[in-house]
């Protein structure tokens, strides 16, 4: 069981499918990228093996990417499959002190939805109470 001390900051979720193309070639790039973060925690989720965690996110299209820092779900929606643009956007809520990334979570009706509908960290913890 992780305590808070060794909980990284961010949480960065890759959400995907094993039968897309597009999915398959991202993958190895994605889980590369966790190198250069180690203050984050890279996941890849399939959105079929992980149905019961998923369900109800809405996922449209591939790569679906979700970022959180702490509570505050920063980022979610499609990404183009390029490494370069998550490792930007990862760098710039990196560069966020805590205080800017959560007044950005809630600045806006969509990003404010987000904290509810999208709190990966949340669901996470309460299926390892299950």
């Amino acid at each position: 069981m992780t305590t808070p001390t060794d909980t990284p900051e961010f949480l960065v979720a890759c959400l995907c499918a094993a039968w897309c193309g597009t999915c398959r070639d991202y993958r190895a790039g994605f889980e590369a990228m966790a190198e250069q973060f180690p203050n984050a925690r890279f996941l890849w989720l399939d959105v079929e093996d992980e149905a019961d965690l998923l369900d109800d996110y809405d996922v449209e299209n591939f790569p679906t990417v979700l970022i959180q820092r702490a509570d505050d779900v920063l980022f979610f929606g499609t990404m183009l499959p390029h490494h370069h643009l998550l490792q930007r956007t990862v760098e710039t809520f990196h560069a966020q002190s805590p205080e800017e990334s959560r007044h950005y979570a809630h600045a806006d009706p969509l990003r404010k939805s987000w904290q509810n509908e999208y709190n990966l960290r949340k669901a996470l913890a309460e299926r390892a109470e299950d």
